[in-house]
């Protein structure tokens, strides 16, 4: 089967989507009919040496029709869409295989039904606006205030309690954090020795 996986591999990479072209009455909305499916896979198809037969049988299960797609080596591959006819006459009975062969060749061509309107990309829009929402804007008078706030601690539990008197929002500010990690580095480090006036403590 790899010649015809190939083919159709490279003929899909050529197909578009079924545009909706053909009005629905009963829903007021459009669909892709048959013609539309077999223009946006056909030509692809041929052109991978890949041929479309949809041939209608009947088995154990009821009656279907067959999508095969044929591909010059010789190799195939099938999909069977059972047939629901609804109105037992010539009209329903041809319907329901409209039905079929369009959802059999969608279904083997792998392609989906698309507006010819660009309704889908106007509809896609908010959301792309939503994920680029305006950055908040910093308060730079209080980030500098708290900055100063936290250099004025002297000792690391009195560091903990002024971050913890500051917002959250401000908090979150570059030059905060700074100042933050500026103090604590200060306070960590070892003191030096207060002078005693010379004089030493015996160990």
């Amino acid at each position: 089967m790899k010649h015809i996986a190939a083919a159709l591999a490279k003929a899909q990479t050529e197909m578009g989507k079924a545009l909706k072209q053909s009005n629905n009455p009963h829903f007021k909305s459009k669909y892709a009919d048959l013609g539309n499916v077999m223009d946006a896979c056909l030509p692809a198809l041929n052109a991978a040496g890949i041929a479309v037969i949809q041939p209608t049988g009947e088995d154990d299960h009821g009656r279907f029709v067959e999508t095969v797609l044929i591909h010059e080596s010789g190799e195939s591959l099938t999909c069977r869409v059972p047939l629901i006819v609804n109105k037992n006459d010539m009209q329903g009975y041809g319907s329901a295989v409209t039905y079929a062969r369009r959802y059999g060749l969608m279904a083997m061509a792998g392609i989906a039904p698309e507006d010819d309107d660009g309704n889908a990309a106007s509809k896609a829009a908010p959301k792309q606006e939503q994920r680029h929402q305006k950055a908040p804007e910093i308060d730079t008078e209080a980030a500098e205030k708290a900055a100063a706030y936290l250099d004025e601690a002297d000792s690391i539990d009195d560091l903990k309690e002024r971050w913890g008197r500051i917002p959250n929002p401000v908090q979150a500010i570059a030059l905060v954090i700074e100042a933050k990690d500026r103090t604590k580095e200060r306070l960590s480090k070892p003191r030096p020795s207060e002078d005693l006036n010379g004089d030493e403590i015996p160990y």
